[in-house]
């Protein structure tokens, strides 16, 4: 979504204990500001971008950085510009073209959403919070967000970049809590502001301040337009209750799972299962998946995991096996 500097900067709904209506408003006014002036130029916030091309983001970039999610999502959008598009491909395809983006069951979930939309919509994305909602894979956060940004329409959009902003911003804590509490949602609520445009301008940079500048580990305090302002600087910028630690991945399931599901979308075609459940070097892999192949039995897996991963993709799904062979 395009944001323009003429866009009204407005009242909240009511004041947040933390924070003065005072202070909301020049927080608004602050942040929006910053934003229209240091923004990434993305290409699911351009002006052109439909609907549907904002949806396609949403689902790539929960737990996934942008620099990972652009060059899959500009070759998703060249391939499936609609929703139609893209329920017309088997889910398989869909898998495959998620590449290495991990957590690959978002790429179903948002075959089936396509599905959805062209059954229950007409191909067109809902523009409503609820019927997003209803939606296949969509979660409250993923409604608010397309809510907001592919219709401009008024929905509180709560990621943990915009959590630990307000963490810091007004309630003066290093961190959000682990996890989202009712308390962080009405402060969430609160601080919105009650115009469309401006609550749409505030999700959006807001996201962006704590995703650029006000980072969990080595936030820039120096050059955040609401330094002055936050109350985790005024108080000394005291010591988090917790260290951020990041997702481990060597040696994980996750890691197999995903190694195992790379040499699937190589093959293109039902391959013998033995091929990634059998590390043995007795087990020949063809010319074209050599390279995938190597990379999984270099894990070093024991064959408790790897059955245990195997299974999990046929449970999840994400694979399927007739006959002894395997096939996305």
């Amino acid at each position: 979504m395009t944001f323009s500097p003429r866009t009204p900067h407005s009242r909240a709904v009511s004041t947040a204990p933390h924070v003065s209506f005072a202070q909301t408003e020049q927080l608004h006014q602050l942040v929006g500001d910053w934003f229209i002036a240091n923004a990434r130029d993305l290409p699911w916030r351009r002006a052109e971008c439909s609907a549907w091309g904002v949806m396609v983001s949403e689902f790539m970039l929960q737990q996934t950085p942008v620099k990972r999610v652009l060059p899959v999502w500009e070759e998703w959008m060249r391939r499936w510009p609609t929703p139609k598009d893209l329920a017309a491909e088997e889910s398989a395809e869909a898998v495959r073209a998620w590449g290495r983006l991990g957590y690959p069951r978002r790429a179903q979930r948002l075959h089936s959403a396509a599905q959805a939309i062209v059954l229950e919509h007409h191909g067109d994305v809902p523009g409503t919070y609820e019927q997003l909602l209803a939606l296949p894979g969509v979660g409250s956060y993923t409604a608010a967000a397309i809510t907001s940004f592919a219709f401009g329409r008024h929905a509180t959009v709560i990621d943990t970049n915009i959590r630990r902003v307000h963490a810091r911003a007004i309630s003066g804590k290093g961190l959000p809590n682990k996890s989202l509490n009712a308390a962080e949602t009405r402060l969430a609520e609160t601080l919105m502001p009650t115009d469309e445009q401006a609550s749409c301008l505030w999700n959006a940079a807001t996201m962006e301040l704590g995703a650029l500048v006000c980072t969990a580990k080595s936030p820039t305090c120096n050059i955040c337009p609401i330094r002055h302002l936050c109350a985790w600087v005024a108080a000394g910028k005291p010591e988090t209750e917790y260290t951020p630690q990041g997702q481990s991945w060597h040696g994980t399931d996750r890691q197999l799972r995903g190694a195992m599901m790379a040499v699937l979308r190589e093959a293109h075609h039902p391959i013998p299962k033995e091929l990634i459940t059998n590390f043995s070097p007795d087990i020949v892999a063809p010319k074209n998946l050599l390279a995938v192949v190597k990379s999984l039995r270099t894990l070093g897996s024991s064959q408790e995991q790897i059955q245990r991963c195997y299974e999990g993709l046929l449970a999840d799904g994400l694979a399927s096996e007739k006959d002894d062979l395997v096939s996305l």
